[in-house]
């Protein structure tokens, strides 16, 4: 076949499936909104199992510390039930003490009680350290800087800073804002003995939890559970120096405190994801009915359209017209048809998932849950393009051969 004559006859296709389209104008956008649909299906439960994936592990990257040193559990979701690192601080300054180690701080976390009356108390997670900085995002307030080190060097056996950062979901739970006093402790009969007023509104923690976090002065947490004299954390966290090596200084902490187990940042999500697998089952789960879901409705699709055209293929087969072409002129709808449902799927995720996203917030606490990475918008559009063209060609293959005279006669 020539190549003028196969330009010739891909025209003749492409001109019988404008004409196709356009004799139908109802049928075109319902099914070119039914593409869209499935490309939306594709592009938000996808962007919904990335950012499931991915929440943890941002919760480690705006921590901001390269080195971290635990001790088994490493589940967050234990949430410092069994603080394992004693004399925490003290293994702090043994670490900074080091050139290439220039901060370390370590993070208790325990399940404490905290309300604003005694006799209505919500159990929840607390999560002490130093001081908060900026990458907690805060939505309204403030967060609290560290407490001064008493000059005897003694470590108070009282809380002294007496603030903390409630997140979203707790702080509206309470009914409380920032200003407002709240009691908290480790039991339901201690919690009215201590007074903490609300600096902040963050979910920073509650990221990497999980779950709804207060947020304290590790000072004063450990004097509320009764660690002070122990100085038990969960977590030590290090920034190593700008011309060391992360992996070098964790191979010299791992020596240097064989009994801990001294990971980087991203050693640190593996580990977490290897204690929680559920959150890396989710997301896959979501993104493989994703693919799945946007897949059979774009072949149910393609299907239907080429079921409503046994009529006018019947006629085109009359005509003298080979499987072939039929199969070409079904193929160039799908592929127009996905090309502009597509567009309009593409078009209409961003709107769609910051709408969600709004909403997971507020049900969940988590702000930017959907990623609508690039990734994600290629596969909503190659569903689109590719598999509706390869559908469209195989179903317009199939009609084909039963596109008979006896279809014109009824």
């Amino acid at each position: 076949m020539s190549v003028r004559r196969a330009i010739g006859r891909a025209s003749a296709v492409v001109g019988i499936a404008f004409a196709q389209l356009r004799r139908s104008p109802g049928r075109t956008v319902l099914s070119i909104l039914a593409v869209a649909l499935a490309v939306l299906s594709v592009t938000l439960l996808a962007s919904l199992g990335v950012g499931v994936v991915e929440q943890g592990e941002d919760g480690i990257e705006t921590a901001g510390r390269d080195i971290w040193i635990s001790r088994d559990p490493v589940d967050p979701s234990a949430s410092g039930t069994a603080n394992p690192i004693a004399d925490a601080h003290g293994v702090t300054r043994e670490i900074t003490s080091r050139e290439d180690v220039p901060f370390a701080s370590p993070i208790a976390m325990h399940e404490v009680y905290v309300g604003t009356a005694s006799d209505d108390l919500e159990r929840t997670a607390a999560v002490g350290v130093h001081e908060t900085h900026g990458g907690y995002d805060f939505e309204d307030g403030r967060g609290f800087e560290q407490a001064a080190s008493p000059a005897d060097g003694a470590r108070p056996t009282e809380p002294t800073t007496g603030e903390l950062v409630l997140d979203p979901r707790l702080a509206a739970a309470l009914d409380v804002s920032v200003g407002d006093t709240v009691y908290l402790g480790s039991s339901r009969e201690t919690a009215p003995e201590a007074e903490f007023t609300v600096v902040g509104i963050s979910a920073h923690h509650s990221q990497y939890l999980g779950s709804e976090a207060v947020t304290m002065p590790l000072a004063d947490l450990q004097a509320v559970v009764g660690t002070t004299g122990t100085d038990r954390a969960t977590f030590i966290t290090a920034s190593v120096a700008d011309d060391a090596d992360p992996d070098a200084v964790r191979d010299d902490l791992d020596e240097a405190y064989p009994e801990y187990d001294v990971r980087t940042s991203d050693e640190q999500v593996t580990a977490m994801f290897e204690e929680r697998p559920i959150v890396l089952a989710s997301g896959a789960t979501l993104i493989g009915l994703a693919v799945v879901g946007g897949i059979v409705l774009t072949v149910n699709l393609f299907v239907l359209v080429a079921a409503q055209q046994r009529t006018e293929l019947a006629a085109l087969r009359a005509l003298g017209l080979s499987r072939w072409v039929l199969a070409g002129t079904v193929g160039a709808q799908g592929l127009l048809i996905g090309l502009l449902g597509g567009l309009v799927g593409l078009a209409a995720t961003p709107p769609l998932a910051t709408g969600l996203d709004r909403f997971a917030a507020s049900v969940v606490g988590f702000d930017g849950l959907l990623r609508t990475s690039p990734a994600v918008y290629a596969a909503g559009f190659a569903l689109a393009i590719g598999v509706g063209t390869i559908v469209a060609v195989v179903t317009g293959w199939r009609a084909g051969r039963y596109a008979r005279i006896e279809h014109l006669e009824r």
